[in-house]
């Protein structure tokens, strides 16, 4: 029960500022994009040392790369500079190379910023994007958002849908 209250506690909608979703993207290249979605966390005040986070996000994308196919990209980190838990989210101007398990290149970037220690709901929010992601007409319908605006409505739409169906 302490799960699913946290889930709840824990919605797109909180999470997902609109000034921290880019359509399109700037950066051209995995770096190019991580830092710029890492920036905009940092222009919502959400992040107080952008560099911290890119240095924390960057290091973790070494490790194995957050491109888990399907043309999506889920890149987090974790560091002192981040105030709260914060979404970014943004579309490259053409599909990048990530390095993806399907070595198929990544249309949608969704960042996941979160102080160290929220491991829980960092997991949490995690999987609550994986779940949202997981359907194909909702993937495409995020995906081809024609802006900001309608990206985000599309997500917090896809939100509501998979609560109603978890209900």
């Amino acid at each position: 029960m302490l799960a699913h209250s946290m889930l709840v506690s824990l919605s797109i909608r909180e999470l997902l500022d609109p000034r921290a979703v880019r359509v399109p993207l700037k950066g051209v290249d995995r770096q190019g994009v991580l830092d710029e979605l890492c920036d905009a966390l940092g222009g919502i005040g959400a992040v107080s040392d952008p560099a911290q986070l890119k240095k924390a996000v960057w290091e973790r994308e070494q490790q194995r790369s957050t491109g888990i196919g399907e043309g999506l990209a889920f890149p987090h980190g974790k560091c002192s500079s981040v105030a709260r838990l914060a979404i970014a989210i943004g579309r490259p101007t053409v599909p990048m190379d990530f390095g993806a398990i399907d070595r198929r290149p990544v249309r949608l970037i969704v960042l996941l910023a979160s102080p160290p220690e929220r491991i829980t709901d960092h997991i949490q929010v995690l999987h609550l994007i994986s779940r949202i992601f997981s359907d194909a007409a909702t993937r495409e319908r995020i995906c081809l958002a024609p802006d900001s605006v309608t990206m985000r409505n599309e997500l917090l739409a896809a939100e509501s849908a998979l609560a109603s169906r978890s209900a």
